[in-house]
């Protein structure tokens, strides 16, 4: 598994600009972040590297708490929330078309 650097603040901004035209790749139901899901998110990371993930509505506190699991359990950087939706950004150095992070 690649380890992650943390992404700067500037890059954080960039990679929001490059999020906002994404559709949610993976939609969470009501069973919340079973195994499945999560292997469907680090799939997708995997492929695309920058994604948007839907998490069900609810409590806000225990979106906050799911939105942090998919991070850390599919080692990513949280690129933003808004609503019940994240962005995730974990880079893929074996993709043929990476997404090039500004310095």
């Amino acid at each position: 598994m690649p380890q992650t650097i943390p992404i700067t603040d500037h890059q954080r901004r960039w990679l929001k600009k490059q999020a906002h035209h994404l559709k949610p790749v993976v939609q969470l139901g009501a069973a919340g972040l079973s195994d499945a899901v999560l292997a469907e998110v680090k799939l997708a990371l995997e492929h695309h590297e920058l994604i948007k993930v839907k998490v069900p509505g609810g409590d806000h506190d225990e979106r906050d708490a799911i939105v942090d699991a998919i991070a850390e359990r599919a080692q990513a950087d949280l690129v933003q929330r808004i609503g019940n939706t994240a962005s995730y950004f974990r880079a893929n150095p074996e993709r043929r078309e990476r997404i090039l992070l500004p310095l």
